[in-house]
């Protein structure tokens, strides 16, 4: 089967992955073979943009329900997602058909794609991203095997040193970045399923619901964790406002309050994730990204 993987998905791997993700990419003709041949399915197309780790296609079950067919990588930790969505069962997620981790596949209901939260105008799409989040952050199974925050950004916090050392220009940043994180994992709440990556454009407009989350890294800990991240949506558009930093803090407390959490755990948070983004960014080369991101976590 001939398909093309969007450029996005090429750019990302290129920029995660040593190999660019070479091996994987050029199995994929055969991968989407063996997915849709024994399910019985009908391809459509190839969604584009479509995301930063997996192909996503859209495609028709043999009753002719429309689905979406994703294929990740290993790496991606496919058997992650697919726990977290089975156990939120379609509460305030996408809804899961049918997997097979091992393989990298999920088949999942088909939302509209090209209808996200971020289509809103900015406060509504803050209101209505922050409810989405509400209903996914459940107590984790028991003996669950999910990440904890304290694992994924001690790897994260390894990384930002070492770039620290050679960027004399990040390293405020780094540091004050390091410090928040250490004094959050210090007296941490309650543990709870959380989406890893949630943003506006991870809530897409469904049937079922009038907004679902899709594509989750799921991950275990402090709900704030998983506010931070939506904390600087638009952050093309916070720069560029003459206000921009007031906008920021006021943002911080709104969506705090609106979600019964702690302001300074939030902060925290978001300095953390933002400074790790931009220096990954610098990393990789997206001198335009980091420059922003790393603006925008001086503002905290």
């Amino acid at each position: 089967m001939a398909l093309e993987p969007p450029q996005r998905l090429v750019r990302a791997l290129g920029e995660t992955r040593r190999d660019g993700g070479a091996e994987w990419l050029e199995e994929l003709p055969e991968r989407v073979r063996r997915a849709v041949g024994p399910r019985a399915l009908a391809v459509e197309r190839v969604q584009a943009p479509g995301g930063r780790s997996s192909l996503v296609l859209l495609v028709r079950q043999a009753d002719g329900t429309p689905a979406v067919l994703k294929l990740a990588p290993p790496w991606a930790r496919p058997e992650s997602e697919r726990a977290a969505l089975a156990y939120w069962g379609g509460s305030g997620a996408v809804r899961l058909l049918e997997a097979d981790a091992e393989e990298g596949v999920l088949l999942l209901e088909r939302l509209h794609p090209e209808v996200s939260v971020r289509s809103l105008p900015e406060a509504k799409a803050l209101l209505e991203a922050a409810g989405a989040l509400r209903r996914l952050w459940v107590e984790p199974p028991a003996g669950h095997v999910f990440e904890t925050v304290a694992v994924r950004t001690g790897r994260q916090a390894g990384a930002m040193c070492a770039a620290a050392a050679t960027d004399a220009e990040a390293a405020p940043l780094v540091e004050a970045a390091l410090a928040a994180r250490e004094e959050l994992l210090a007296s941490p709440p309650e543990e709870r399923l959380l989406h890893g990556t949630f943003r506006q454009s991870k809530v897409l407009a469904g049937e079922r619901m009038p907004w679902l989350a899709v594509g989750p890294d799921p991950v275990a800990g402090e709900c704030a964790f998983d506010l931070a991240r939506l904390v600087r949506d638009r952050v093309e558009d916070l720069i560029a406002a003459p206000s921009g930093a007031a906008i920021t803090r006021r943002r911080v407390r709104r969506l705090a309050e609106s979600l019964d959490l702690d302001e300074e755990r939030l902060r925290g948070w978001t300095l953390f994730r933002a400074v790790e983004s931009g220096v990954r960014a610098r990393r990789v080369g997206r001198l335009q990204d980091a420059d922003l991101l790393l603006e925008f976590a001086s503002w905290l």
